[in-house]
């Protein structure tokens, strides 16, 4: 049987480092746009939700085609309160059952509908699993990593500092993309990266953090360079 999906956009209008950067033109269209289109295009999501404290924001989610069945809370529109803490708040506000949960943030410029519905294949096919992060891997290895102390550098892992890089292990960053996740098991373990978390690896060109405006030009060369 088809599994009954939401999908939560979290775009609070309090952004301090990007003013608006929620619906800041991104290529000429709100960002907020590009994830709300994949997720419709995907063909695989039930429920469609963004969670917002400002107006504007809710205005332009309807405008795409999300759904805004109640403005955010103010103790969950500060800037202490955490994802989890949003996504809990659309769960239990909508007091509807879904087998899967996805959390796109409104700057995941980089999603596609493609991804969208591989992410919920392999968690689907995995019983054992009970969520699915979008990652990227590091670039250099974490194991040559240093620090500074008293002024010098110093191997934060010596153990491994004559270790060819081959031979050291992979790891990765979460890429603050995509989350999909089974509800009853991250609002047991608050946190959307539960402990049987699957990997969903993206190529560094395919993700971009959008902290700042200089974030800001790099992915809109990014997504230039992928497109064309």
């Amino acid at each position: 049987m088809k599994p009954k999906v939401l999908a939560i956009i979290p775009a609070r209008g309090g952004s301090k480092r990007i003013k608006r950067k929620n619906i800041k033109p991104f290529l000429g269209q709100e960002i907020i746009a590009y994830p709300i289109k994949a997720i419709l295009e995907s063909g695989v999501v039930n429920r469609l939700v963004v969670s917002t404290d400002d107006k504007e924001i809710a205005c332009a989610a309807k405008k795409f085609g999300a759904d805004v069945p109640f403005m955010r809370s103010a103790q969950n529109a500060d800037d202490f309160a955490t994802t989890f803490d949003v996504v809990e708040e659309v769960i239990t506000q909508l007091d509807e059952k879904y087998d899967y949960v996805y959390c796109v943030y409104p700057t995941s410029v980089f999603v596609t509908s493609d991804l969208i519905r591989d992410a919920l294949t392999a968690l689907n096919t995995n019983p054992s699993a009970t969520s699915i992060v979008t990652c990227v891997a590091y670039s250099n290895p974490i194991q040559r990593s240093l620090s500074c102390k008293d002024g010098y550098l110093q191997s934060n892992y010596p153990e491994f500092y004559n270790t060819r890089s081959q031979d050291l292990s992979k790891n990765y960053s979460d890429a603050g993309q995509l989350y999909l996740f089974k509800p009853d098991v991250v609002l047991q373990c608050k946190r959307l990266i539960t402990d049987k978390c699957l990997p969903l690896e993206l190529d560094e060109i395919r993700t971009q953090d959008i902290d700042s405006e200089v974030d800001w030009a790099l992915a809109e060369l990014k997504y230039s360079y992928m497109v064309n």
